[in-house]
């Protein structure tokens, strides 16, 4: 029994710390499968994060703090876009840009906000999300084994987390059931032909990097009004970086996404568990390594397990129309 509820704590876990993973991800994918490469995830996500922890504090409203984390993403998004589509720049260059600024700039103004060392007021009550417990939760309790599963595992999560794992299949559904999809990845594959077909390239791609926008906006309000009860400088701790490698890891697709996703954040949760805890035959191991455990992994798996991972065939290159 031990075990059985060291797992359930262990799968909880990996759960929660899955949905940012899992949002960035997918926000990547529709880029991505667009023509448009965005190392800005960990940007965006921060400065997401940032907007939503300093507007729910000063509000003391968690939808409007949901609302700025996206319109902050989709802005900084418009403006990747507009370096690598419109002007046709490195793609790169525009990503690692947005990751340098925003992790400075959210460090300045919370300072000069709040000043709390970039910190925003701790939230609590309607300034952050609240857990959602399913009907006959605490009646099924202490039923075995099907009992935790509901009411621990499966119930007492935020909306943003529903959400998150909901995102898989409707963005299955958008990428390969719906035109907007399908043209999308044409853009993806061969711009030269979309746009001989009458469609815009340029703002297929716009779309693409607005829906991105939207996916990590969701993202960093997870970490400043669900997991965490407000904004911490540096939050985001590179989650953008396994978000993209998952991303790769699954090869572009959604299910797949998921699944690598919760590798990841179960590779994370067991490094947490571990913490401070001696292993079997091992004993003491220092806290820094458990903290480097997932990112030690990520690479082993990226390097060893992935096989070929082909991108689209036009990511990363910007679209000249021919005269």
């Amino acid at each position: 029994m031990d075990f059985f509820q060291t797992l359930m704590a262990l799968l909880e876990s990996t759960i929660r710390v899955s949905v940012p993973l899992i949002f960035a991800a997918l926000a990547g994918l529709f880029t991505e499968r667009a023509g448009v490469f965005d190392i800005g995830l960990e940007g965006k996500m921060l400065g997401a994060a940032f907007a939503a922890g300093a507007v729910a504090a000063v509000t003391g409203s968690v939808g409007a703090g949901l609302l700025a984390a996206v319109l902050i993403s989709v802005l900084l998004s418009l403006v990747h876009g507009f370096a690598s589509i419109t002007q046709r720049g490195s793609q790169i260059v525009s990503g690692v840009a947005i990751n340098f600024i925003v992790a400075g700039s959210t460090v300045i103004l919370g300072e000069a906000w709040f000043r709390q060392g970039g910190r925003t007021p701790a939230l609590s009550g309607d300034a952050r999300f609240q857990t959602i417990t399913f009907p006959f939760a605490e009646e099924l309790r202490g039923v075995p084994i099907i009992g935790p599963i509901y009411a621990d595992l499966l119930s007492g999560h935020f909306l943003l987390t529903y959400l998150a794992f909901a995102m898989v299949p409707i963005s299955w559904w958008i990428l390969y059931r719906t035109r907007f999809g399908l043209r999308l990845r044409a853009v993806g594959e061969n711009p030269g032909a979309v746009d001989t077909a009458g469609i815009s390239v340029i703002w297929m791609r716009y779309k693409a990097v607005i829906c991105c926008g939207i996916l990590c906006g969701f993202a960093g309000a997870y970490l400043s009004l669900a997991m965490n009860a407000g904004f911490v400088k540096g939050m985001t701790a590179g989650k953008g970086y396994i978000a993209l490698a998952a991303l790769i890891f699954a090869k572009w697709r959604p299910l797949n996404i998921m699944l690598a996703c919760l590798l990841f954040g179960f590779l994370d949760a067991f490094a947490i568990r571990l913490q401070g805890n001696p292993l079997p035959l091992i004993g003491q191991v220092p806290v820094q390594l458990m903290q480097a455990l997932p990112y030690i992994l990520t690479v082993i798996l990226l390097a060893g397990f992935i096989g070929k991972a082909i991108p689209p065939k036009a990511g990363g290159i910007p679209y000249v129309k021919e005269r």
